[in-house]
């Protein structure tokens, strides 16, 4: 038995004292990286501006199908009745939201009830009031939300998105 628990002893030692040998060696043979070599900026995406629709032609809990950021790409505008994070608006109650489930790229459907849009695929629901953040299902995303503007006559602008669309690398063409 001592001569089992001396050699497992001995492997011990000899893997850490191995193993302190070779973070030195790494440690000593690290050689700083040359600004010519260092890693490019991230990517900056340029979002169309696009007018989506007019205050006017919202009415509270009524979705209106728009498309942003091109055609291929369907949404939503909500006037929630109350303001909410990322709402535009002199009330600040004024969303968009992708329709397509991030998970598998599922339509999602408008719930007025409860305001959530919902994925009839796999039962992902996302919550309109908080941002489109998920709060059931398979997503392992919250919905994409647009950046809205509007301007002085009541033109609502999308310039932008928080998340990926569903099978894009980008959201621009």
């Amino acid at each position: 038995m001592k001569r089992c628990d001396a050699m497992i002893d001995a492997g011990r030692r000899k893997f850490l004292s191995g193993a302190g040998v070779v973070a030195a060696g790494a440690a000593a043979s690290a050689v700083p990286v040359p600004e010519a070599h260092a890693a490019p900026a991230p990517a900056r995406v340029s979002y169309p501006s696009n007018q989506l629709a007019n205050v006017r032609d919202l009415k509270v809990n009524e979705p209106l199908p728009v498309s942003y950021p091109d055609k291929d790409a369907p949404g939503v505008l909500l006037k929630l009745g109350k303001r909410v994070p990322g709402g535009a608006g002199p009330d600040g109650d004024i969303v968009g939201f992708s329709t397509t489930c991030p998970h598998k790229g599922i339509p999602l459907a408008y719930n007025k009830s409860d305001r959530t849009l919902n994925c009839p695929g796999h039962y992902s629901r996302f919550d309109c009031e908080a941002g489109g953040q998920q709060i059931w299902g398979q997503a392992t995303q919250n919905l994409p939300q647009y950046t809205l503007r509007i301007d002085a006559n009541g033109n609502i602008y999308a310039e932008g998105l928080d998340e990926l669309l569903y099978g894009r690398l980008s959201n621009v063409l």
